[in-house]
């Protein structure tokens, strides 16, 4: 729940969610209409947009607007307005094999995110309970794995087409900042053969330009051994490799599931750990509050009671 307050916005809750989808957003120059489901507490105003990218996985639907409600839930329960898309990559569309930009549309996914931002009077069109609740100035972007991968490109990290050899530059300054979950790091020698032959778009990350303030939460278990051959360490990258504002989350034990935070009870996790998806819940909400409302205390003082002592679950670097 928040309550509006002069040009700043408290926090209490949690608050009771509504979520409503799908929400059509006709765009006739990509293969299907944009669907979304948004949701969002039922009660305050000036209420700060969070945009969410789901990864891949082998799930038929956590890769689409049904998934990652951990997460979604909360963020909503918290204060935020949760705006979740179905890119094109889902397991849920089956597009043919030679949809331009397949598999993974990388490019596109970025591209649906700014397409949304462009749209919101369309969204609250279609959520009449949103009208006039958004707070578009404070808006933030978060994606897992894959959606990482499209969440980085939105906050200035760049790389190099593999069809045409241009340097692609998708960030939006629309974006306040962001939350990269178990995120792909750096190209080159870090990929294993079949990515860099497969997914070529892996090889060429250059996050020196990503400068929005970002929380990147790495699992110390995630070796990702599809992927790279750096080992967890290659999740961090994002933090590592860019300038700015950068926070670390490496949560302890942790595998690319994070403790589950693409779906509840779902079989692909492989560190299901409720205790570990509720200190992820916390901290990025914690995160997200204090960059969009500076002044706010809530990411100190999470800090203090979930990455201090002998039984933290995570440690926390800043830079």
């Amino acid at each position: 729940m928040s309550e509006s307050t002069g040009t700043t916005t408290t926090f209490s809750g949690p608050s009771p969610v509504l979520s409503v989808a799908p929400v059509v957003l006709p765009a006739p120059d990509r293969a299907v209409d944009l669907h979304l489901r948004v949701s969002a507490p039922v009660t305050g105003d000036d209420l700060p947009v969070i945009l969410l990218s789901h990864g891949q996985g082998h799930s038929n639907h956590l890769s689409s607007l049904n998934g990652y409600a951990p997460l979604v839930n909360h963020w909503a329960a918290h204060g935020f307005v949760v705006i979740q898309p179905t890119h094109l990559s889902s397991s849920t569309l089956t597009l043919p094999a030679d949809t331009p930009g397949a598999p993974l549309y990388w490019r596109s996914r970025a591209e649906d995110m700014r397409f949304v931002l462009d749209r919101l009077d369309a969204v609250e069109a279609a959520v009449p309970q949103l009208r006039g609740r958004l707070d578009r100035d404070k808006v933030a972007v978060a994606g897992h794995s894959m959606g990482g991968h499209t969440a980085g490109l939105l906050l200035g990290a760049r790389l190099t087409d593999p069809d045409d050899g241009t340097v692609v530059d998708l960030a939006d300054p629309r974006i306040k900042a962001g939350v990269l979950l178990a995120a792909p790091g750096r190209g080159g020698d870090a990929l294993t053969g079949a990515v860099a032959e497969n997914w070529p778009f892996f090889s060429t990350p250059d996050f020196s330009r990503m400068t929005t303030p970002t929380l990147v939460v790495a699992g110390d278990k995630d070796a990702s051994a599809h992927l790279t051959v750096m080992g967890p360490d290659w999740h961090a990258d994002p933090y590592v490799l860019s300038p700015g504002r950068k926070t670390l989350l490496t949560l302890f034990g942790a595998e690319h599931g994070l403790g589950g935070i693409s779906g509840y009870d779902v079989a692909e996790t492989t560190d299901e750990n409720p205790e570990r998806v509720s200190v992820v819940q916390r901290l990025t909400t914690a995160y997200l509050r204090s960059e969009l409302h500076p002044g706010d205390p809530a990411w100190r003082t999470t800090c203090e009671e979930l990455t201090t002592g002998p039984d933290a679950l995570g440690r926390v670097d800043s830079k």
